[in-house]
């Protein structure tokens, strides 16, 4: 069965032009959507590719109607593919994974993004690195450098009223940051002092 797909992204645009390059490809159900591509949901998407089955082919006028970047492409696409389905894009002609060709400019494609990522991922280590050759390290300040010391006081000898040791709420409390700061700071201090 061939399956159309087409989308615009805002409700004043029209689907005719889309609507008619589907129908001129003889699809047998067209999935229209007026919903920008960035969004996640797209229920007609979600349909879509939820009745796919074997041997099933989706047709778009273009790749911009099924996805908006090129990682979501490639989600939609090997979603389409574990379903046993192909897809075909009637603008880029180079994307019809019916063919052996087309088979293969998508895995090069794919190829070619998962290069891209990994590029980023190692620049940005690399930059890391270097920073931190020179004594500069990246995110957020430290709460601890400013409130460790009175954080470990109070753990170590803060009572309360009763005679009691201090609860880590308490301690967060007087010491102006959160439990989860606390609990990091002391399982650091009895970290120190177990060795």
């Amino acid at each position: 069965m061939k399956v159309g797909y087409a989308r615009v992204s805002a409700q004043g645009q029209s689907l005719d032009r889309q609507i008619d390059a589907l129908v001129a490809a003889e699809v047998d159900n067209i999935y229209k959507e007026k919903v920008t591509g960035t969004k996640l949901n797209r229920p007609e998407l979600v349909e879509m590719l939820a009745g796919l089955g074997e041997g099933d082919i989706v047709i778009v006028a273009e790749l911009a109607r099924l996805s908006r970047s090129t990682k979501d492409l490639l989600q939609i696409v090997e979603q389409i593919k574990s379903k046993g389905a192909h897809v075909i894009s009637l603008k880029e002609n180079w994307l019809d994974t019916t063919t052996s060709a087309g088979q293969l400019m998508f895995t090069i494609f794919a190829g070619l993004s998962q290069f891209e990522r990994d590029l980023i991922s190692e620049r940005t280590l690399e930059g890391l690195a270097a920073a931190k050759a020179r004594g500069r390290v990246g995110g957020r300040p430290s709460k601890r450098n400013e409130k460790a010391d009175v954080i470990e006081f109070l753990y170590e000898s803060g009572m309360d009223e009763n005679g009691k040791h201090l609860s880590i709420a308490k301690i967060a409390k007087k010491a102006e940051v959160s439990e989860s700061t606390v609990k990091r700071i002391i399982r650091d201090y009895k970290r120190i002092t177990e060795i």
